[in-house]
């Protein structure tokens, strides 16, 4: 870090009044491996980087000179840090819970935002930061919010420690609604099964009944065939009948 904050070290002595570079035989064992850091700096830059970051810096001879093309390539001039830092305070005091969204996703948005921040010199407090987390929950979350805000001391409990709160919540409401949907299927398959129950019993019945009409109609029939055979017989109608009620089924 000496070499990428300070540049290269090169051992100087005063000569004639001015500080000329000293010639490499007059150099030190320490000085010499000072003078290294800057080549150690440049291969640790240089391998941590894949190729298009590579040709970034191809041209740099200088461990500094590196670090400052990625630092103005990947943070930007004080004027990139000053207009992002204002996107990101005004991201973080618009947010909010989307509508259906899971802890966790609140959690990671909610984070990278902070954190964003943080590197660009922005500062919290763990009060600050855990008011605005329950602010920013929707009105499903309004009796945890109420319980967490009475029962937990704000200024002690950390971030971490809040979301892991409403994730606990988060999975006993989810736990209640799967139970409450099961019940409720239980509780329609029985409600169909009645209905079929009453509808093959009044089916039944139904049947019964018409089956009562048509024996009775049957016996009203085999009456008055019986009593033409009487009226036959009694005025003196000799011609038999071939009607036989057995021959019925």
């Amino acid at each position: 870090m000496d070499a990428i904050e300070n540049g290269p070290f090169i051992p100087k002595c005063e000569k004639d009044g001015s500080f000329i570079e000293k010639p490499w035989s007059q150099w030190t064992d320490s000085k010499n491996k000072k003078a290294k850091f800057d080549c150690i700096a440049k291969n640790i830059i240089t391998f941590a980087l894949n190729s298009d970051e590579f040709f970034r810096i191809s041209q740099c001879s200088l461990a500094k000179e590196m670090w400052d093309t990625l630092e103005v390539t990947h943070e930007g001039t004080n004027d990139v840090k000053r207009v992002r830092k204002h996107t990101l305070i005004q991201e973080y005091e618009m947010f909010r819970m989307l509508k259906g969204e899971p802890i966790a996703e609140v959690q990671k948005r909610f984070t990278h935002i902070i954190n964003h921040l943080m590197s660009l010199g922005k500062t919290f407090d763990k009060e600050e930061l855990n008011i605005k987390i329950l602010k920013c929950l929707d009105r499903s979350w309004q009796p945890k919010v109420t319980t967490i805000s009475e029962s937990k001391d704000l200024t002690s409990l950390t971030t971490a420690s809040l979301f892991g709160k409403l994730r606990e919540h988060e999975l006993e409401m989810n736990r209640l609604t799967v139970q409450e949907s099961e019940n409720k299927h239980v509780r329609s398959i029985a409600l169909k099964a009645t209905k079929h129950k009453s509808k093959q019993e009044s089916s039944d019945e139904s049947e019964e009944e018409n089956l009562n009409l048509l024996s009775k109609k049957f016996s009203r029939f085999l009456k008055r065939n019986r009593n033409k055979e009487a009226n036959k017989e009694r005025y003196g109608n000799k011609k038999t009948s071939d009607f036989n009620s057995n021959n019925y089924t």
